[in-house]
């Protein structure tokens, strides 16, 4: 009996994975060529999904750029950022998402910036103006980056109704984070979204 109750129990945890679908989204420009680094958030309508901070995450300083130069994060996850140049470093944000500075250093700084609030941080260095790098903050754990390919793919989506946020590098710092009201049911679902500079194209 014993054995039988966790093999059923086992088979209810196993439930709703069964019945998640997979989201795949293809990112272009306004030309029509694919977009790396997109980023694709799919936040449930209703009843947010439990997020955990993410362990391990760092964005480094190499040949006087970050890498990399996309980050995705979820709320509460502490970056690490190491420089690993000759030439020290003063790595900052003035972004809403998270505001820090890390004054003029070499190696890597004792404590790590912990990214406690969702949005878009864009990253600098006082010293090196050509040093550009972004970190997404994300409160859902249905997220995905896309390759060269511009392909994009979230996996193991429970049905429901979501708002499908996506961002990219190429848009305005004004412009946030696009929606587009999703469904998702048994099977999988393909998007195509092609981003300019002002949101999305029609």
């Amino acid at each position: 009996m014993h054995a039988r109750f966790a093999f059923l129990a086992a088979l209810s945890c196993a439930a709703p994975l069964a019945n998640a679908a997979n989201v795949s989204v293809a990112f272009t420009d306004a030309a029509g060529h694919a977009l790396t680094d997109a980023v694709v958030m799919l936040e449930p309508v209703g009843a947010p999904l439990a997020v955990k901070p993410m362990q391990n995450a760092q964005i480094a300083q190499h040949d006087l750029q970050f890498n990399p130069q996309v980050t995705v994060v979820t709320v509460g996850t502490p970056v690490s950022f190491p420089n690993q140049d000759t030439v020290k470093h003063h790595v900052y944000s003035y972004s809403a998402a998270k505001t820090f500075q890390i004054k003029l250093y070499a190696g890597v700084p004792h404590t790590p910036i912990v990214f406690d609030k969702p949005g878009i941080a864009v990253l600098g260095c006082n010293i090196h103006d050509g040093m550009i790098a972004w970190v997404v903050v994300t409160d859902t754990p249905l997220w995905a980056r896309s390759a060269a390919s511009g392909q994009a793919r979230v996996v193991d989506v429970p049905p429901g109704s979501y708002e499908m946020r996506v961002w990219h590098s190429s848009l305005n710092d004004a412009t946030p984070p696009q929606v587009v009201p999703l469904t998702v049911g048994a099977a999988d679902v393909e998007q195509r979204v092609r981003l300019v500079p002002d949101g999305i194209a029609k």
